[in-house]
């Protein structure tokens, strides 16, 4: 197996035989010699080929070095020498080269330049190319491995939910609708569709959550998570949303909200430790370039004890701050700009919030003897605002059926959830995490289109 070039660079200099395999960054030509820089995206750096050209390279070389441009395939064999070069300890002394898939200068859209984050969303299948992309795309890669790592290691059972729902577990209403009926057959006749012809009989979406499905295995297998595609209908062309996303949702059987506190923050302290660890050049190159301080706030997150703070005290704490764009006050739903006010001002660094007004928050969180809130926390970090919401669940069989009653639930749909709560039932608790909110405070990256590879959002379906 040929080596790749996050190897090489990590190798001693000594004169060994390679090829290298990748695409051409740049080429640069200066008295008898040539500079092809080649990259495989195994790292951010590439490594720099150079070709002598008074050394009498064969016809075939020469002929792929006046034909080579910034984007082609190749492969270059030569030996790996020290690199009087500054900046890299080894470099290629190239023999030969092929070019195995050109790349017009004419036409490849990706030259040698700065391109804007707008125009390489128009070409999102050539844009992992690029060093911001590339980088984004190692660092979702170790995050989601990250992920992994923490959950086996604390013995949680990785859990694969269902795509497809009949249910609307968080209530929103914002679900993609799963069929098979002849929807234009429907239309030009006018009828109303009778799902019971369904291919599941029933109305069918696809799922905001996998949290209630996850439940019923945290009730069997005691601690389970699961990671994967989520979707959301919802109509809003901003940096924020997606219509298909990832989420990380673990669940804990008789973990107490204390005990879901506690995870949530070595969680994440453990997937920041890991990406500054592992992903050491690509934060450096987003901390250089696309926003100051990453390095320095996941640092400090790290190895921050998180504060806690109740609602109500934190809406006291709003109270006495601002100016804010939207007036906080005790039943409000806490917005973003007071998120970052009491995470940067009031905590001076992460705080998880607790005990919400009920009115805001799911049906499934278990109620606190006051009646009015709810055994819920949100996860507040400095720059970003909420990144981990979770609760602890209702178990108690008449409370959560009253409660779906109060919101107008269609019992029956959530029969089977509350029959959870009447066999062994036991406190239990999770969070979830939306996967690419993450990426984005890791790498600074203000859309969110950016920080997965292909995009699903309002009109949006390409590639």
């Amino acid at each position: 197996m040929f080596p790749l070039i996050k190897e090489l660079l990590n190798s001693e200099p000594d004169s060994r035989s390679i090829c290298v395999k990748g695409w051409v960054r740049t080429k640069r030509e200066m008295k008898n010699l040539v500079f092809v820089e080649v990259n495989d995206g195994s790292c951010f750096k590439g490594i720099q080929c150079t070709f002598d050209t008074s050394t009498g390279l064969d016809a075939g070389t020469k002929a792929a070095l006046a034909e080579l441009s910034t984007g082609a395939a190749v492969e270059v064999s030569g030996k790996l020498v020290p690199s009087p070069a500054e900046g890299q300890a080894v470099e290629v002394a190239a023999a030969s080269l092929l070019i195995v898939g050109a790349a017009p200068a004419e036409t490849y859209p990706l030259q040698k330049k700065r391109h804007s984050l707008e125009f390489l969303r128009e070409i999102a299948h050539l844009r992992a190319r690029t060093n911001t992309f590339g980088a984004v795309a190692r660092v979702r890669n170790r995050l989601a491995i990250a992920v992994h790592e923490f959950f086996q290691s604390n013995h949680f059972q990785y859990v694969h939910t269902p795509i497809i729902t009949g249910s609307d577990a968080e209530g929103a209403g914002a679900l993609f609708q799963v069929t098979t009926l002849d929807l234009a057959a429907l239309a030009k006749s006018g009828k109303a569709p009778d799902y019971s012809k369904d291919f599941f009989g029933k109305w069918t979406g696809l799922a905001v959550t996998g949290q209630l499905e996850v439940e019923s295995y945290a009730e069997a297998l005691s601690r389970v998570y699961t990671f994967g595609p989520t979707f959301r209908a919802e109509n809003s062309n901003t940096t924020r949303h997606l219509a298909e996303f990832w989420m990380i949702e673990p669940e804990a059987a008789f973990f107490r909200l204390e005990d879901n506190m506690a995870l949530a923050e070595d969680f994440l302290k453990y997937l920041f430790s890991a990406v500054l660890k592992d992903c050491a050049e690509d934060l450096a190159f987003f901390d250089a370039h696309i926003e100051k301080g990453i390095i320095e706030t996941l640092q400090s997150v790290a190895s921050s004890k998180f504060s806690h703070i109740t609602y109500t005290d934190a809406i006291a704490e709003l109270e006495k701050g601002g100016p804010f764009e939207f007036k906080p006050y005790w039943g409000c739903d806490i917005q973003t700009e007071h998120e970052r006010f009491l995470s940067e001002k009031v905590a001076g660094g992460p705080v998880i919030v607790t005990d919400y007004p009920k009115e805001i928050k799911a049906f499934y969180m278990k109620q606190n003897s006051d009646g009015k809130t709810v055994r819920a926390m949100d996860v507040l970090v400095p720059r970003l605002g909420e990144i981990i919401g979770g609760s602890e669940r209702e178990e108690n069989y008449d409370r959560l059926e009253k409660r779906m009653q109060e919101l107008k639930f269609n019992i029956a749909d959530y029969q089977w959830y509350l029959d959870l709560r009447k066999y062994g039932s036991v406190p239990h608790s999770g969070f979830g995490l939306g996967f690419e909110r993450l990426i984005q405070y890791v790498t600074g990256m203000v859309n969110i289109r950016d920080v997965i590879p292909f995009p699903r959002a309002p009109g949006q379906v390409e590639f």
